[in-house]
């Protein structure tokens, strides 16, 4: 009972800091674009694609490494957790090293490629300090996350991100500049500070957390490495097609006929306001996804197929019900929300646009979190590529031929390929069924008849002038309706034990 009511705790704490995190990042975003422009957020995700990708290169995914053997060190009778911390710090030492090296060599070259001249050539030759702190991070959030000690990592990700926005707030206060240069200057200085707060504090809780040795760590450096490379791969995959698609389109939109600056104007929008408006509901199925995982895993290490079956056609049901929602309000009220938050008419209409594909990638949150716990691998790093490729052929092929509405067709075309082959390789490998009517047909009905009622409801009470409150009420509203329209048809019971075995029984069976 003690570990169930752990493990809910956690979950319940890391969406509250999820939800924390993401709500800061937008509220950023929002302060960054009134104060520097738009163009200055476009430059901003720009460097944060190329420090993404660079943190990957110097850390190979430390936390999911560190995290994954750890845990398989605890559970020996005899482990020592600390040793494998020690290879995991050993390791991204080794490759933070080599990638810092590199940028540091090819600073100028980079400069004038990725970016738009050699004078971002000093700010990029400070990134090392970012690289190594940020490596060690990782390795300690990944060694606590193992040791189920979630209230240290969400301390740490909430004093790195706190720090961060400081920085970046005070700098920009003080400097005013919106230069390509200035811009990265202040993003890479704001991430230094964060990871050397966040640093103190890991390392901090390490000396009074650490888990105490029982033997002899059962992993050499080379067994460590060896098993962290393949872990790597995928991750690296990733990030650099996704930073070479992030890089592609304000090139592709400058080909259509923007200036740079309008160019830079749109993507940041669309990285800074677009983006996160439009995953920042789904924060509850990022903290279950770690759940999902272990579940699955558990399942499958036990041969229960049954399981396996229930669990998977559950969370489809709870995922579609969920994310259908909230792809309607997107689409209600896209065009509101984008004004609010300061991305404008175009913000406004590209959420309203994009809100339908919503169910689709809300799904490849928890159909990934499958997919890892059944360990098919294999398959989620060729889907990946395939989905790549195709959002990058449609950003080089449609965005020099109809400008901003190719992002649009390209997040389309990619999202449903790839989660609609996610989907049928779920679906066949665990035997769920594929109900058309009732995990989509019916929730788009419900939705929209909640919708229509709520508005009736509103009008009655002579509710006009539009505003945040009254948007907040709106989609309260709105959704409770949607909500008890499901438990009156039976769909969703909130006292019986199978209907909540997602959220709460699977605690009963990671231990």
């Amino acid at each position: 009972m003690i570990i169930k009511s752990k493990i809910i705790r956690d979950t319940v704490l890391l969406t509250l800091m999820q939800l924390f995190l993401d709500t800061g990042a937008l509220m950023l975003n929002v302060f960054i674009t009134g104060r520097l422009g738009a163009s200055a957020i476009g430059i901003l995700s720009l460097i944060g694609s190329f420090l993404g990708l660079a943190g990957i290169l110097s850390n190979g995914n430390a936390f999911l490494c560190t995290s994954r053997l750890v845990s398989e060190e605890i559970g020996r009778k005899n482990g020592c957790p600390n040793g494998v911390l020690k290879h995991g710090i050993k390791l991204c030492l080794i490759l933070s090293s080599v990638v810092s090296v590199i940028v540091v060599m090819l600073a100028e070259p980079i400069s004038i490629r990725f970016f738009s001249g050699a004078h971002m050539t000093s700010a990029l030759r400070l990134m090392p300090f970012a690289l190594i702190t940020g490596a060690l991070s990782s390795c300690l959030k990944g060694y606590f996350n193992a040791c189920r000690r979630a209230a240290v990592t969400a301390v740490g990700d909430i004093a790195e991100f706190i720090t961060r926005c400081l920085v970046i707030i005070c700098m920009t206060m003080l400097s005013g500049v919106s230069s390509e240069e200035g811009v990265c200057r202040i993003m890479i200085l704001s991430i230094i500070a964060a990871n050397s707060m966040s640093l103190t504090i890991l390392a901090a809780a390490f000396i009074k957390f650490r888990e105490r040795s029982r033997g002899k760590c059962s992993l050499s450096f080379r067994q460590y490495a060896a098993y962290s490379f393949p872990i790597m791969g995928g991750s690296v995959i990733t990030a650099v097609l996704s930073s070479t698609n992030d890089a592609l389109i304000p090139i592709c939109l400058r080909q259509y006929g923007d200036s740079a600056g309008e160019a830079l104007s749109k993507f940041g929008i669309f990285e800074a306001i677009v983006i996160p408006t439009i995953f920042f509901p789904s924060v509850i199925l990022c903290s279950m996804s770690g759940i999902i995982v272990s579940e699955a895993a558990r399942a499958k290490a036990a041969n229960n197929k049954e399981r396996i079956k229930s669990f998977t056609e559950r969370i489809k049901m709870w995922t579609l019900m969920f994310s259908i929602f909230a792809s309607a309000v997107l689409i209600r009220f896209g065009r509101e929300i984008g004004e609010l938050l300061g991305g404008g008419e175009l913000a406004g209409r590209m959420i309203a646009i994009i809100a339908p594909v919503v169910p689709f990638i809300y799904m490849e949150i928890v159909l990934e979190a499958l997919i890892k716990g059944l360990g098919l691998q294999s398959f989620s790093s060729v889907n990946y590529l395939a989905e790549y490729i195709i959002r990058i052929a449609a950003v080089l092929i449609l965005i020099p031929r109809i400008g901003f509405y190719g992002i649009v067709v390209s997040y389309y075309a990619s999202n449903i390929f790839g989660n609609c082959c996610r989907f049928i390789k779920i679906t066949k490998a665990t035997g769920a069924h594929r109900a058309l009517c009732g995990t989509i047909i019916l929730p788009v009905g419900i939705a929209a008849a909640a919708g229509f009622i709520c508005k009736f409801i509103l009008n009655f009470a002579d509710i006009a002038k539009f505003n945040a409150f009254t948007l907040a009420a709106y989609i309260f509203l709105w959704g409770s309706i949607y909500f008890a329209i499901f438990c009156s048809l039976g769909k969703v019971r909130l006292f019986d034990k199978t209907a909540a075995e997602v959220f709460v029984d699977t605690a009963q069976h990671m231990d």
